[in-house]
């Protein structure tokens, strides 16, 4: 479902990810480009326009987070916007009422309805462990009822049965006293698929849901239909006050605008989405991740994330307060880093991301040990006060005697000795961008993010 919305971006966040420095122009030209995406998506037009204002907002004259690199901190406004637009908080359901509490599935035929009924079922039981029964109303659709009871045979929940001949209100009625008398804790109700124009089958629904006042009534949405779901969930929305959506076939190929319309648009979550055809195929909808998926971006945003949460940032401050000041980059700060690298989980941590890349394996400070860190600690460990504050002086013998202190092998010392060196020039001429720069340029430590 978001593969082409997240190729399309992707390729043009790639573009400013690595700018040392966001413009005006650099900004809006990749901000056009999300646009096009956004269009070629299907999203609604308010959508994209309130989404656009918004990211240009907040990104021209940014102040930029010291940790991050100016275009990593340009993605992280783009994504923190997506997940504002299909909902800042996961919204699970309400099960907190007297039981049984009533569970009300709506929407238009063929969306998908009776198979989510069981889905949703085999969810909660699953997760809540709670004693639940699921009656169908739909006396319209030939072997609808039959449908469902066949379903809740297999994920062995009980059915309560109705018939073709009666009325949908008197099955909704019948099912909540059985409910109350055997003692269920909650009550799904499966009811008959209906055009959202039809204000007869409307009525007949609002009825249904005045009596039965669900503590949930959620809209069926088919991820296909595009931009006339907007209307469809507008309506019923209307007539019932829906509290949540569900949408179903999300791994078809149907385009993306939907996700991202539907929570703006209504003003209603979407608690759930279907990803196949098995009574299994039921997640619960996550921004957040809904948001990394979009962007093509899980791996890059867990480890701008980890960054900021698990980076000592008054070590940050003072190494750059000591370069501002002139202090010469040596063995002792870099041992510091270190230190803040292991925090996000070492050099495993990037190459658990990236194993796919060769070239995470190939710009490693001492080749391809995962445990690279560790080694490079128990070098400069072996090291001498005065070798660490001044490397030059490391020679021949000085080398026998770290390589043996540290069990590693005299060519670690020469690769660990020449990669400094490279390092030292990079952190030399950090002025005024704190360390950020610094994690951006120094790919023998950090794998190239793209």
């Amino acid at each position: 479902m978001f593969s082409s919305l997240s190729e399309r971006l992707s390729k043009s966040l790639r573009k400013i990810v690595n700018k040392g420095r966001l413009t005006e122009s650099n900004i809006k030209e990749t901000i056009r480009e999300v646009r096009k995406a956004f269009l070629e998506a299907d999203v609604t037009l308010s959508v994209i326009k309130q989404f656009i204002e918004n990211v240009t907002k907040k990104s021209i004259g940014y102040e930029i987070n010291q940790s991050l690199t100016p275009g990593q901190e340009f993605i992280k406004i783009v994504r923190n916007e997506l997940i504002s637009t299909i909902g800042a908080k996961n919204n699970n359901l309400n099960l907190a009422i007297r039981p049984p509490a009533v569970i009300l599935i709506v929407g238009l035929q063929g969306v998908g309805k009776t198979t989510t009924v069981a889905k949703i079922s085999k969810w909660i039981k699953d997760k809540y462990k709670k004693k639940i029964l699921i009656t169908s109303t739909d006396v319209y659709r030939a072997a609808a009822i039959k449908q469902l009871e066949i379903l809740s045979n297999q994920i062995d929940i009980d059915f309560y049965l109705s018939n073709i001949n009666q009325k949908p209100i008197e099955i909704t009625e019948e099912a909540i006293k059985h409910a109350k008398l055997k003692l269920y804790d909650i009550l799904l109700i499966d009811t008959a698929g209906r055009l959202h124009i039809d204000k007869t089958m409307m009525n007949e629904i609002q009825q249904i849901q005045n009596f039965s006042k669900p503590i949930e009534t959620l809209l069926v949405v088919d991820s296909m239909m595009g931009q006339d779901a907007i209307n469809m969930a507008k309506s019923f929305n209307e007539y019932l006050s829906i509290s949540g959506i569900i949408l179903t076939k999300t791994d078809s190929d149907s385009r993306s605008g939907i996700a991202l319309s539907m929570r703006y648009i209504t003003e209603k979550p979407i608690k759930f989405i279907g990803t196949g055809e098995k009574l299994t195929n039921l997640e619960i909808f996550h921004p957040e991740r809904i948001a990394d998926k979009i962007l093509g971006m899980n791996k890059v945003i867990s480890i701008i994330q980890d960054i900021e949460e698990k980076i000592n940032q008054s070590h940050v401050k003072n190494l750059t307060n000591k370069l501002k000041k002139g202090h010469d980059f040596n063995l002792n700060d870099f041992l510091i880093q270190i230190k803040e690298m292991k925090k996000i989980g070492g050099l495993n941590y990037f190459i658990d991301k990236f194993s796919h890349d060769k070239m995470v394996y190939n710009n490693l400070l001492l080749g391809n040990d995962k445990n690279t860190l560790n080694k490079i600690e128990a070098i400069i460990y072996s090291m001498t006060p005065k070798e660490r504050n001044n490397p030059v002086i490391i020679k021949g013998s000085r080398k026998r005697r770290i390589a043996l202190g540290s069990g590693t092998q005299i060519q670690d010392i020469n690769k660990l000795l020449k990669n400094f060196d490279n390092i030292k020039k990079i952190m030399n001429k950090i002025k005024n961008n704190g360390i950020g720069r610094m994690i951006r340029n120094i790919k023998n430590i950090l794998p190239r993010c793209f």
